[in-house]
């Protein structure tokens, strides 16, 4: 016979599920500003008259430092206790987000915009580290699918609410709503954070051995291997061998956390890579993420640039994607441990006939209703999306310890960095490459997304592997 509830179960469990809830909209935050920037960098060429390397520092910096600091600081999260870190982070990144706003010139913003992804990054790896706290079985899958479809829905909806921005407040100074529109979320979730999370107790710390010199080798192997994928303007060939020398430092990182790991505590614990499970999730989530977020890069330049669409209706026409991919992920995380990877092999599946249906589309309706022509072709996508992300992020770190919950969620959230890194690099080439005149706007798109489905192929396999 069931247990009867007591009322103390009653209010711990609205307790965690509101802390949860406080963990995504800070993560949805920060999330956002990966995606919402892109349609908003014409008005922040006219409001500061910025040059095109700046313009590019505005978008890649961000990324950069946020994929510097994740590791780190769900290190420090395990260490010391997420609660802390988590409050750190928001109340800088809502700080950073204002100065974004105020920027008076190019080096002003490029600098808020460091700062700001160093924030996002210092918060993001606590809420995977929380879920892992405060759930267990199928609550954690449920728990996971809500954030797989902030994820989704925060990537896909950043370009219609920085289009809706620009429209409301001008071409001019609409770019600065972009940074301000956090400040208001900011500081009414400082407050519920503070009172819901978790204080740290001894047996949610691990032991507080930060390895200073296993941050300091990640950290150059990381700008090394992010800087020549996220610096499109850079065009020097020299920069490549970038990535060569970050693949020794990141030998030498994995050489020395493996010693370390023999005596202390390690930043990353060489025993994550021994569980399938995350080796293949994280794989996966690097494939996918590299095909994934390159399609909104692509579709926008091709809807604002080939087809004269403003902001606002080049946001508005990937919303059947951020819409169908928020449903689909809550549905998944409640199905994944029913069905578990198959569920992300056909979701991928899903995406790939998704993305060849928009690409004929294109083909077949290249005017002014494109936007309409590909609706029905991005829903399907979307919804395959959504069976990708959340029950991914479930399994991936379903059998991780919760004391190293943190570190693990940042290798993760920095698979993903690092997969966008390089899908917006290749598919970006991919289009720019064959952009001659006017008339190549639908054949470049349409080329980005055969190399966008190959990197979607390439995460079906990897799902797929026994």
């Amino acid at each position: 016979m069931a247990q009867p509830t007591t009322a103390g179960d009653t209010t711990t469990e609205v307790r965690r599920w509101r802390a949860l809830a406080v963990c995504l909209v800070a993560g949805f935050m920060t999330l956002l500003d990966v995606s919402i920037v892109n349609v908003a960098l014409p008005s922040v060429r006219a409001g500061l008259d910025m040059s095109e390397a700046g313009l590019q520092w505005v978008l890649s910096g961000y990324s950069l430092a946020f994929g510097l600091v994740l590791v780190p600081a769900g290190r420090l999260g395990d260490a010391v206790g997420r609660r802390p870190v988590f409050l750190t982070g928001l109340a800088l990144f809502t700080a950073t987000s204002a100065l974004a706003g105020a920027a008076q010139n190019e080096d002003w913003l490029v600098i808020a915009r460091l700062l700001q992804g160093m924030s996002g990054g210092l918060l993001v790896p606590q809420v995977s580290g929380f879920i892992q706290q405060l759930f267990r079985g199928g609550e954690r899958a449920r728990a996971f699918g809500l954030l797989g479809t902030t994820i989704g829905f925060s990537t896909a909806v950043g370009p219609l609410l920085g289009g809706l921005l620009i429209a409301a407040f001008g071409a001019e100074e609409g770019w600065r709503w972009v940074f301000y529109v956090n400040l208001p979320i900011g500081l009414v979730a400082l407050p519920f954070a503070r009172r819901l999370l978790p204080a740290p107790t001894p047996d949610t710390c691990a032991r507080r051995d930060f390895d200073p010199v296993g941050v300091l080798l990640l950290g150059v192997g990381t700008v090394l291997l992010l800087l020549p994928l996220v610096q499109a303007q850079w065009h020097d060939a020299r920069k490549w061998l970038l990535l060569a020398g970050s693949l020794l430092v990141l030998a030498a990182f994995v050489r020395w956390e493996r010693w370390y790991a023999r005596r202390r505590e390690p930043l990353v614990h060489p025993e994550l890579f021994r569980t399938r499970s995350f080796t293949a999730g994280s794989l996966v989530s690097l494939l996918y993420f590299a095909g994934f977020t390159a399609v909104f890069f692509v579709f926008t330049l091709y809807l604002q640039s080939g087809r004269g669409y403003s902001a606002l209706y080049a946001g508005l026409a990937i919303t059947p994607f951020a819409l169908a991919s928020a449903v689909a992920s809550t549905i998944g995380g409640r199905i994944v441990t029913r069905h578990g990877r198959r569920l992300i092999a056909f979701g991928l599946a899903t995406v790939a006939v998704g993305l060849a249906l928009a690409a004929l589309a294109v083909h077949l309706f290249n005017g002014p209703f494109v936007g309409w022509a590909t609706a029905l072709p991005l829903l399907i996508a979307g919804l395959g999306s959504g069976l990708v992300v959340s029950p991914n992020q479930a399994l991936t770190l379903n059998e991780v310890p919760v004391a190293r919950a943190g570190s693990a969620g940042g290798v993760l959230q920095t698979a993903q960095r690092i997969g966008s890194a390089a899908g917006i690099a290749t598919v970006g080439a991919t289009f720019f490459g064959h952009l001659h005149t006017p008339a190549d706007y639908p054949g470049a798109f349409q080329l980005s997304l055969a190399v966008v489905i190959g990197f979607v192929l390439l995460a079906l396999v990897a799902a797929l592997r026994p």
